[in-house]
């Protein structure tokens, strides 16, 4: 949350714990390419998916996850500031329902809270199909477009599990296409 950072291209990256979180690391290598500032947030599970070192180095700016690590309490408070989009890439079905039920017990449910839909929200599905369409994913999703969210679509086609139904995660490229359209 430094540098020239005030010209309207801050974009909060946030990665949760999904077999596609691999597809942030495109998303981040695109936007920085543009002069986007990206700042990475990851849940435990996106960072088991997608190492530190590879965000970090796409992005210039360590990747922040730990709301209590010394010196970073405020975190959540400062990157709602400083954001002018967020970006939750990929949402897993945990995540997707921990932010319906307001848990704010790690960065990105404690972000979400703070932010309180002053900028946007954005959420890109990723899952498995049977998942995607459980009623719990299916009414959280619901739920948090109504409070304010822009849910992606999700893509149809063969997913890491083997099975071919909706759920694939949104291409980086399209993403990226998208925020260019929002923030120009």
């Amino acid at each position: 949350m430094s540098g020239n950072d005030n010209d309207g291209k801050n974009i909060v990256l946030m990665t949760s714990g999904s077999i596609s979180a691999f597809k942030a690391a495109t998303l981040a290598s695109l936007l920085v390419k543009d002069g986007f500032h990206v700042q990475a947030v990851a849940s435990e599970g996106g960072r088991r998916f997608l190492g530190d070192p590879t965000l970090e180095g796409l992005t210039g700016r360590p990747v922040l996850s730990d709301q209590f690590e010394r010196g970073r309490a405020l975190d959540h408070i400062k990157l709602a500031d400083w954001a002018h989009l967020l970006v939750l890439y990929p949402a897993s079905a945990n995540r997707i329902t921990r932010l319906r039920a307001g848990l704010a017990d790690d960065l990105i449910g404690s972000l979400f809270l703070a932010d309180n839909f002053r900028k946007p929200w954005w959420i890109a599905p990723a899952m498995n199909s049977n998942m995607f369409a459980h009623p719990a994913v299916t009414d959280a999703l619901r739920v948090l477009e109504d409070w304010g969210c822009r849910v992606l679509p999700t893509g149809e086609g063969r997913l890491a599990c083997g099975t071919v139904g909706y759920g694939r995660l949104l291409e980086p490229e399209d993403v990226f296409a998208l925020i260019k359209e929002e923030l120009g």
